[in-house]
């Protein structure tokens, strides 16, 4: 059994001291909503580079001990990244300066797969949010909504994936994603920590404005994309850990994602 202690504040009293209590993660599941990176890892149509890992050394020293070490680059903005506040708003807040509490939080998972099948232009609405509130409760302030597509099935097939895979153009991008009525209502009204989805963009392939990345950015909420592993989720109940790179200044960065499911 994997038992992990962390240090909780004590509360003291005439009577009593209240000490660390274990944190036992045996008691979950563990899943991985990265897809790694790579050679196959899948960018923005419209991105003048992709990932390269260099290898500085990779063998015997002189000393007798084997060392390995690369060097590595990557656009903030592919594979599974964070997207930043800042990549759609002038103030909004950059990489570093995202609160943990956006990125460590409890997930709701709204599933729309059924939907996308039949329409890969499908845009999330209000009315499937407050449907899913309906069975599953209300979606809570600092919730990570999580928008099950389906679209990892196609990864790293960039064609099926992006719906259009022309180097250096983005015109003809078709898959499914968030609509704007339906995040002003997440956003907005029901104050999000953030929005994670298992295709390219918050915005739906076809968009042209990209108005959920604005309503989001406008409340400092980060979006999460090229997630996988939705469909090992339950709608309500799990624990989303999703850590980018702390690139200082930056407007996203590749993401490490991972969600705790109780058993």
């Amino acid at each position: 059994m994997t038992t992990l202690r962390f240090v909780l504040p004590l509360t003291i009293a005439a009577s009593a001291i209240v000490t660390a209590q274990p944190f036992d993660l045996s008691r979950y599941e563990l899943v991985d909503l990265s897809h790694g990176f790579g050679a196959s890892t899948v960018y923005w149509p419209t991105s003048k580079a992709k990932f390269a890992l260099t290898q500085d050394a990779n063998g015997p020293t002189e000393g007798g001990w084997f060392y390995a070490a690369n060097s590595l680059s990557t656009p903030e903005h592919g594979g599974t990244h964070l997207d930043a506040p800042k990549h759609f708003s002038a103030s909004g807040h950059t990489t570093e300066q995202i609160p943990l509490n956006r990125l460590i939080a409890p997930a709701v998972v709204i599933d729309v797969t059924a939907a996308t099948a039949k329409d890969r232009d499908y845009r999330l609405t209000p009315e499937v949010v407050l449907a899913f509130e309906k069975t599953h409760g209300t979606i809570a302030p600092g919730t990570v909504v999580l928008l099950k597509t389906g679209w990892s099935r196609h990864w790293p097939n960039a064609k099926a994936y992006l719906g259009d895979d022309t180097p250096g153009d983005a015109s003809k991008l078709s898959f499914p994603s968030f609509g704007a009525d339906a995040a002003k209502l997440l956003v907005e009204e029901r104050g999000v920590a953030a929005l994670g989805i298992d295709t390219a963009s918050i915005d739906y392939g076809r968009s042209t404005d990209f108005q959920v990345h604005r309503i989001a950015a406008a409340r400092n909420v980060p979006g999460f994309e090229n997630l996988t592993n939705l469909d090992r989720l339950p709608p309500r109940g799990a624990l989303v850990i999703a850590l980018p790179m702390k690139i200082e200044g930056g407007s996203g960065g590749p993401l490490r994602a991972v969600a705790l499911v109780p058993k």
